[in-house]
């Protein structure tokens, strides 16, 4: 990858998404949740690296919608095993267990954050200024540079065991993630959604993306979709 990636005259390959207003709705109820997003824009993550999925490949989808000055991220992942060691903010959570990632970028912005969610409701959050800051940080494998300390943005998870599946609400401020606190109506962002789902006793997790990957690298912003927030 190179600079060049996070330019705005990329043509889209990933899903395009037309994120819009979604109802008012108490965010601390998976019922309300779930029938608030149910006629929301969604995209199915997805393994396009390979020729055919993972044995131990689990489908997940993923709605948005925004109100006012945020994001909402609505995912649903179905994981036969669902665990995490993640103990605290800012963990390596993808080497941690099962993690839940969001990567956004607005269209004419280098810059660009990856925040992930744990079973247990953990964070990491990152922002790179640039793909040359991501390469520091791969060279390295220091992810210092890259940290977002605080509250960036906050979620909730429910764990329902009983049909093998998590779910992920995510409240991702404008401000945050482009500087602005304007209501969020015409703007047009880049986004991918990813996972990593750990089975324990196997080797490796299955990881699926949201995006036409043409390897196994979620950082690949050229196949990324593309978010447009309508009225």
């Amino acid at each position: 990858m190179n600079e060049g990636a996070t330019k705005s005259k990329l043509t889209p390959t990933g899903p395009r998404l037309e994120c819009k207003p979604v109802s008012p709705f108490n965010s601390m109820d998976h019922v309300a949740v779930r029938a608030a997003f149910q006629a929301a824009a969604h995209c199915e993550l997805q393994q396009a690296w390979q020729d055919a999925p993972s044995s131990n490949f689990a489908p997940a989808v993923v709605r948005v919608g925004w109100r006012h000055n945020v994001l909402w991220v609505y995912a649903e992942l179905t994981d036969a095993d669902i665990f995490t060691q993640a103990s605290g903010l800012n963990q390596r959570l993808w080497e941690l267990g099962d993690s839940f990632e969001i990567f956004l970028r607005p269209e004419a912005q280098q810059e660009y954050f990856e925040l992930q969610v744990s079973p247990n409701n953990q964070h990491l959050q990152l922002r790179y200024v640039n793909t040359a800051a991501l390469n520091r940080a791969r060279k390295t494998g220091d992810l210092a540079e890259a940290l977002i300390p605080g509250d960036a943005f906050r979620s909730r998870v429910w764990i329902e065991d009983q049909c093998s599946r998590w779910s992920v609400l995510a409240e991702i401020p404008a401000y945050l993630i482009c500087g602005s606190s304007d209501a969020l109506a015409g703007s047009v962002w880049r986004y991918s959604f990813s996972r990593y789902d750990y089975t324990r006793g196997e080797h490796e997790p299955a990881i699926s993306s949201s995006s036409p990957h043409a390897e196994a690298n979620f950082h690949r912003q050229e196949e990324w979709g593309q978010l447009e927030f309508k009225r």
